[in-house]
């Protein structure tokens, strides 16, 4: 049974707990490394490996501290280049091309955000249970068959972002690299209607906008959209 844990979600850091109940991971460290222990309370040696999106801080703020705990970090070769940390326990993964941690079955997939070589990431356990994750992209170009669990960005909404610029408390210029680099609640609406949910447990909104998201709004919509339990951590 998997069991999703979120330390943080928002621009100001991300990172969270998965497992299937027996192999722990860490999805992203982009939060203050003791933040991530009193997380975990303190049980760091139990996680198996941490997989990391992209290059941004608040994806991967505290990567050489995960390192230097002995845990494996999982990224695409462009995302270890832009860090610029040499590590023997950095391993990197290609898209499409599946690996095993554990119990854990994993198929790196591209998406879309304004980093080098970002990554999402589809997680099948030993029951068939398939977590998908997904952040800081605009769009996902692939449906996915049979997901039981879905971690995905919802950053803004369009109506939100526009009515922000009416009135001056956000820069226009910021709506291109928004509509260029993140995932609108318009655009995860769309996502969700062409993938097949009939197996879906949970849905998890992540990373939200401090100033262009309404958590409440985002939850009611996507579970009067899904039928499905939804978390705004």
């Amino acid at each position: 049974m998997i069991e999703i844990t979120a330390l943080a979600s928002s621009s100001k850091g991300n990172c969270y707990r998965v497992t299937d109940g027996r192999t722990p991971l860490l999805l992203e460290c982009g939060i203050n490394y003791r933040d991530i222990q009193k997380g975990l309370q303190f049980q760091m040696s139990q996680i198996a490996a941490c997989l990391i999106t992209h290059e941004h801080g608040d994806h991967c703020k505290s990567i050489k501290d995960v390192l230097k705990a002995g845990i494996d970090c999982y990224m695409s070769t462009g995302t270890a280049e832009a860090i610029s940390v040499k590590h023997h326990r950095i391993k990197n993964v290609e898209a499409k091309k599946q690996f095993t941690i554990g119990t854990w079955t994993i198929l790196p997939f591209d998406v879309q955000h304004d980093v080098s070589e970002p990554l999402g990431f589809l997680l099948v356990n030993q029951q068939g249970e398939k977590l998908l994750f997904a952040t800081d992209t605009y769009y996902i170009k692939y449906k996915f068959k049979g997901l039981t669990h879905i971690m995905v960005e919802c950053n803004y909404s369009l109506e939100i972002l526009n009515e922000n610029i009416a009135r001056g408390s956000v820069p226009k210029v910021m709506k291109q690299r928004l509509m260029r680099s993140h995932f609108n609640l318009e655009n995860v609406k769309d996502f969700l209607r062409a993938n097949d949910l009939k197996k879906v447990q949970e849905i998890w909104l992540l990373h939200l906008s401090d100033s262009n998201s309404d958590a409440e709004r985002f939850k009611r919509e996507i579970m009067e959209l899904t039928g499905k339990l939804v978390y705004v951590p």
